[in-house]
């Protein structure tokens, strides 16, 4: 595949701090305003900044980009003296709703991956009035079974208590290890690196407040809500992470106007591992549906 167009001079990112419904969150913005805005919501342990080269092609093609930190990430701290339910699923969507009135954006393509990927759902689907697309990468609608959603929060405490107890440096390379993120054991050794940096910018704190409030056995099932979702959706995983594939190709089967893209020799982070195919599905996707809703259908990048 060609190399990603180069950039045509918009605005130059900036981070900022905005206070949403009282608590401050680290935002990433770039791109002009009054663009059509796409907001992007970064994984487990992640934050704003691995976006950074997805919100350079937006920007580029006219889009722009903000990347928020998610409660416990990034510049986004741990809070103290709050109630964890004021960060559950549902809280935070009221929060990303209110970025979008800060910056003035009537609706926004909203983007998520993993983790975010949960979010961007629960949002969208409380939300759909403020949704031009929505694009999922190796997400997941949440545990239909109740005691397997059960045993997944008590796995999700368990780890929480391990990171406050053990830190972040034990967590990153319990984390690293993890067979869903083997295929990232190919790249090279400078992203590899970079983004062991990044999940180590983390604190424990943060890590176990996350776990605890939008952990996968945190957020109720979603999958019996589909059906009614009205706005296009993208869904994107990679041929390594089977798991996720199969759980795309079921939302995709229930959402009425989908697109489920299956990235050739990628694993669960495809914006990392195939940034190219990553960016061109998402640009594809964001023109097709500037103004139209389309019929669901599979397909291979």
């Amino acid at each position: 595949m060609s190399a990603l167009p180069a950039a045509r001079g918009p605005r130059e990112a900036t981070l900022e701090t905005r206070v949403l419904r009282g608590f401050p969150y680290g935002v990433r913005i770039a791109g002009d305003d009054g663009a059509p805005v796409v907001l992007l919501l970064h994984g487990f342990a992640g934050s704003s900044e691995e976006w950074r080269r997805v919100s350079d092609a937006l920007t580029a093609a006219g889009y722009r980009a903000v990347a928020v930190d998610l409660p416990g990430h990034g510049r986004t701290a741990a809070p103290a003296g709050h109630p964890l339910a004021r960060f559950s699923a549902a809280e935070t969507a009221l929060d990303l709703v209110s970025l979008l009135d800060r910056l003035g954006a009537e609706r926004a393509h909203w983007v998520g991956y993993s983790m975010g990927g949960r979010l961007a759902l629960a949002t969208a689907l409380a939300h759909p009035e403020r949704v031009d697309t929505l694009t999922l990468e190796s997400a997941a609608p949440g545990i239909a079974d109740d005691e397997e959603r059960a045993a997944r929060v008590r796995s999700d405490e368990a780890l929480a208590a391990s990171i406050e107890a053990r830190g972040v440096e034990w967590f990153a390379a319990s984390w690293e290890s993890l067979p869903i993120f083997a295929s990232q054991r190919s790249l090279p050794e400078s992203v590899r690196a970079d983004l062991a940096a990044r999940r180590r910018r983390n604190d424990a704190a943060g890590l176990a407040l996350s776990l605890r409030t939008v952990g996968q056995g945190a957020l109720p099932y979603a999958g019996d809500r589909l059906a009614g979702f009205p706005r296009p959706v993208l869904l994107v995983t990679g041929d390594l992470d089977t798991k996720y594939v199969e759980l795309a190709a079921s939302m995709a089967a229930r959402l009425p106007s989908a697109l489920h893209l299956v990235v050739p020799a990628a694993g669960h982070n495809v914006h990392l591992e195939q940034s190219e195919w990553f960016v061109r599905s998402l640009l594809t996707h964001l023109r097709r549906n500037a103004g139209s809703v389309p019929h669901a259908s599979h397909a291979t990048p």
